[in-house]
């Protein structure tokens, strides 16, 4: 349930009314800055500047939109358009796909280089016009430049660019994070905000006035509009309206139900349409069309959605990512039974029909007033003369909500909110910081049930998280899930997803700590890691594909297919919070090519085509891979509930928790004996070859074979489990996240793996042409120094398979001075023509650092497996400062290979601080060091240090000195859990109800 839906209806309720206050005294002078972002905004502000000229007023609009926009509209010796670039709003490859480093960088060029002129020349102008308010939607530097001259300023939106950015920074480009709080700072010298409905979460703002919907009346009528299309009244009609249509967008006949009409918005000249769709001209008036039309098909943004919500048409959106504007927006939809969604595989292969109907069965609602731009215009002149404007202040407990949910969109862990009632409860399972508590799981024997389930095999094992899971799929089962309407999409979908009355099979899976090992594991070397107290929970269920309960597409598909085949459906509980579709659903003929698989590299295709929905790719991967690997056939259909609690992007795993959970509940119910090891081997198999994601195999082995308050050893040479590792009582082990998103997916990720294995190759290269010398009897003086090295050590090298066989003294006797700092790809593969990594590309145009990454992986086998050798030895204060001095070591050689970030440094330096201010009067330390964890690049640091009461505060110290000099409070991960080999699987089903 979205925290912004009463809101809206308050907003709408308590809406600012018309002032019948007389005219102002003289006329006004209005400086309106308008983003360049998309027409929803020109369209809205038309509305607005159409009011304050009607008042007598003079109206300055400053914006990269085309004039013609405005005097199209607008003809009066009051409006003037000055075309100016202020901001660049987002990059999109296409009407549905954002580029997020693109936009931020644009940003940057446009906005941040040239900010100092910017201000000045703004300054200067605003003075020359004599202008009494600045207005800006929402352009940022407006409200600087107005604040420098001494003019007051007012915002007019629903949604800030802070809040956009904030989603891309997280994204792809953590460098460009000053934007965000330069656009905040911007926004804070504003006096007011007027806040449309749909609004998101906007804490930069000071004061705020709710306004109604901004909407644009009405020219025609319907029938005008259909007369004039030369359409009959009784013809269904959806208006396909995306902005603009893509390039490689071909419409077709079939794509719509027998009788119906399609009319094309934005279309270009060249572009051919069948005979049942009829391109708009460039100029028509949108509202009235959109009045005349039975639904419309196209994407969410303010201007379709406040229109569609005034003119009750049935919205048919396809989902775009990367805009956090369209969550708050769909909501409002949704709230008046005004939207169904089209999954963007459907609408790029024109599966329609299925959903064109079903909008006709919607029954729009909204009835709240859409006087926005009328009511928006008198707040602005009341402003200008000095007016106070009664306005709904920003009180400190709502900016603070506002403020929360901002930090939460910077943080979200998908999962941990099956049991938050809304964003605004600042609860431990929000913020992850719950209190420390010991590294014990509780093992009761399980009751033969629980909540409404009969346990027909397996245990709880005392799993809290795993009592949570069961009691939420209570609340989803039969006809009891309460306030329908007032569900999320995702507990709606899994309300529909499972037979009851048939068994389900649950299987657990936790995250891991990299303790010590990190990136060496690709490179073959010992590592050890903790699985996590979080876990991701799996619920499958396999049926007869006639007996299968469908989603409504779904089933249209099947019937449009003439035949019943099997299918995957799955929900994933977390996903709205991240903007991503939360079902996903494929017929598994699609996994197919004839009688066999299709290649990993085509299903890798599929799933990119929708970045909203590529989430799947960890879920639905597991079935093709255990098609392609194991030759299993899967004849039923399956039903999929994904439930995690591992944020995503911390460096802790969360999509091997994804992958091995899911392929376990696979397993079970198809009564596959796999190992967990070889569970895990397969697993990831689906990160790097159907996600795409060149990850070693530790993530999956630990969530696989891990066990509770153990290190799991093991040498991935690929992954051999050398021993489980008692985590001795007095010391203890925490994660802490330092905000900064984190993906194995990441170019630095991927260019340092290039990196180490390019170096790889020049050893073993290095080793043959020393084998070769030695050989030679032209080298003589030579000779006698290889021979010391001896010929069998120098073979061995040459063939050497796993770079962290090579130990450091012999790196630095023979082959260091060899390796470059930096080398090109095309020079790389000029010399030696491939560096031997099945899941990484080398780009020939690219530089890659090669000594750094080489030298990582050789020096921390030898860490890890002193660390090892060393937990074991005597409880002292030399024991854990040795472990640490090792963690710091791998740490900073972390950051010699690139993968270091602001966040980890600045959290290991706290750690240090904690640890060296200590003074021999005071005691020994209780932290004794730190490093980054898994990929790098961001994520999350481990922390060694004393189980003990004083490390409990202190690492509590840490995340709020942090929170001080970030604005962002580390999630704690702190204890541990069974991996799911341990676990098992849990075979369920709803207990009968005795009459």
């Amino acid at each position: 349930m979205d925290p912004e839906l009463p809101a809206v209806s308050t907003a709408m309720s308590t809406a600012v009314a018309p002032s019948s206050s007389p005219p102002p005294p003289r006329r006004l002078v209005f400086a309106f800055y308008l983003t360049g972002h998309g027409f929803g905004h020109a369209t809205r502000a038309i509305e607005v500047v159409r009011h304050l000229i009607a008042a007598g007023h003079e109206v300055y609009v400053s914006t990269a939109v085309p004039e013609f926009v405005f005097t199209a509209e607008l003809r009066s010796p009051g409006l003037h358009v000055r075309k100016v670039l202020l901001d660049c709003g987002a990059v999109q490859s296409d009407p549905l796909t954002v580029d997020p480093l693109a936009s931020l960088e644009k940003y940057h060029q446009t906005a941040v280089v040239p900010r100092e002129t910017i201000l000045r020349t703004e300054a200067e102008w605003l003075s020359s016009v004599k202008a009494d308010l600045v207005v800006s939607d929402v352009v940022p530097v407006a409200c600087r430049a107005a604040a420098d001259v001494g003019i007051r300023s007012v915002c007019i939106g629903n949604f800030s660019w802070d809040f956009i950015y904030a989603e891309y920074i997280m994204a792809a480009g953590y460098h460009h994070r000053s934007i965000v709080w330069q656009i905040a700072e911007d926004y804070s010298h504003c006096e007011t905000l007027l806040r449309l409905p749909g609004y998101c979460p906007m804490p930069a703002f000071r004061d705020v006035t709710d306004v109604p919907l901004v909407v644009r009346g009405l020219r025609k009528s319907r029938s005008e509009v259909r007369k004039d299309l030369g359409i009959a009244e009784n013809a269904k009609v959806v208006i396909l309206n995306f902005g603009g249509q893509a390039a490689g967008w071909k419409l077709k006949q079939e794509w719509l139900p027998d009788g119906w009409i399609c009319l094309v918005c934005g279309a270009s000249d060249s572009q051919e349409v069948p005979p049942n769709f009829i391109k708009l001209a460039k100029d028509t008036y949108t509202p009235d069309v959109m009045a005349a039309s039975d639904c419309m098909l196209g994407k969410i943004g303010y201007g379709t959605a406040s229109e569609a919500l005034a003119y009750k048409l049935p919205f048919v959106f396809v989902r775009r990512d990367y805009f956090n504007e369209e969550p708050f927006l769909r909501d409002l939809l949704e709230r008046y039974q005004n939207s169904i969604e089209m999954i963007r595989r459907d609408f790029l292969s024109g599966h329609w029909k299925p959903y064109l109907l079903r909008a006709l069965t919607l029954q729009p609602s909204y009835n709240g007033p859409i006087n926005g731009g009328q009511v928006a215009a008198q707040v602005l002149q009341d402003i200008a003369i000095g007016k106070k404007c009664v306005s709904d202040k920003f009180n400190g407990a709502r900016r603070l909500q506002d403020a929360i949910v901002l930090g939460y969109q910077l943080q979200r862990a998908p999962g941990r909110d099956v049991e938050i009632p809304d964003w605004y409860s600042l609860s431990s399972a929000e913020t992850g910081a719950h209190p420390i508590s010991a590294n014990i799981e509780k093992k009761e024997k399980a009751p033969s049930c629980y909540e409404d389930f009969e346990i027909l095999h397996g245990d709880l094992q005392g799993l809290t998280d795993t009592m949570a899971f069961l009691k939420s799929l209570s609340g989803l089962t039969g006809n009891e899930l309460k306030s329908f309407e007032m569900q999320s999409r995702e507990r709606i979908a899994a309300s529909v997803l499972f037979d009851w009355e048939r068994e389900i099979y649950v299987a657990r899976a936790p995250g891991r700590l990299d303790v010590m090992g990190g990136i060496a594991d690709y490179s073959g070397s010992l590592v050890l890691q903790m699985p996590l107290r979080e876990a991701c929970h799996v619920a499958v269920q396999r049926n007869h594909p006639s007996k299968q309960k469908l989603w409504k597409h779904a089933q249209a598909r099947q019937l449009e297919n003439a035949g019943v085949v099997p299918v995957v459906q799955i929900v994933s509980f977390g996903s709205e919070l991240s903007n991503r579709a939360p079902t996903f659903d494929m017929d598994l003929s699609d996994f197919m090519d004839g009688d066999k698989p299709i290649s990993y590299e085509k299903a890798r295709e599929f799933f990119s085509q929708d970045p909203s929905q590529k989430w799947a790719a960890y879920v639905s991967g597991t079935i093709l891979v255990l098609m392609t690997e194991l030759d299993v056939q899967f004849t039923d259909s399956l039903s999929i509930l994904v439930s995690s609690a591992v944020p995503e992007g911390k460096g802790v795993s969360s999509s091997a928790s994804v992958e091995v959970a899911t392929m376990s509940a696979i397993a079970a119910a198809y009564g596959l004996n796999i190992t967990p090891r070889d569970l895990a081997l397969l697993c990831q198999k689906v990160e790097n070859h159907v996600v795409g994601a060149p990850c070693g195999v530790m993530d999956q082995m630990t969530s696989a074979c891990g066990e509770a308050n153990k290190l799991l050893a093991m040498v991935c040479q690929p992954a051999e489990v050398k021993e489980l590792v008692t985590i001795p009582t007095h010391m203890r082990f925490w994660g802490l996240d330092s905000g900064i998103q984190h993906s194995v997916g990441g170019g630095d990720y991927g260019s340092v793996r290039v990196g180490t294995f390019m170096g790889g190759k020049m050893i073993k290269c290095a080793a043959s042409n020393l084998v070769l010398i030695s050989t030679t009897s032209n080298a003589p003086a030579q000779s006698d120094d290889y021979k010391e090295n001896g010929m069998d050590l120098l073979k061995s090298e040459a063939a050497i398979e796993y770079l962290c066989n090579l130990p450091p003294h012999r790196y630095e006797a023979v082959y260091s001075k060899d390796i470059p700092e930096i080398i090109t790809g095309d020079a790389f593969l000029e010399k030696y023509g491939d560096h031997n990594d099945m899941v990484t590309v080398i780009d020939p145009k690219r530089s890659y650092s090669v000594k750094a990454p080489t030298r990582h992986p050789i020096y921390e086998n030898f860490r890890v497996e002193t660390f090892k050798a060393l937990i074991t030895a005597a409880n002292t204060d030399e024991q854990l400062s040795a472990l640490g001095e090792l963690m710091y070591q791998c740490h900073y050689s972390y950051n010699a290979c690139g993968l270091g970030s602001d966040g980890t440094d600045r959290l290991v330096n706290l750690v240090q601080e904690m640890q060296h201010q200590k003074m021999p009067e005071k005691g020994s330390p209780s932290l004794f060091g730190a490093k980054i964890t898994g990929g790098g690049s961001g994520g999350s640091v481990c922390v060694i240090g004393k189980n003990c009461l004083e490390s409990t505060k202190e690492i509590a110290e840490i995340q709020q000195r942090y929170k001080a000099a970030t604005g962002y409070l580390p999630i704690l991960f702190d204890g541990s859990s069974p991996g799911a080999g341990k676990f098992g699987y849990l075979k369920i089903q709803r207990r009968r109800q005795i009459k």
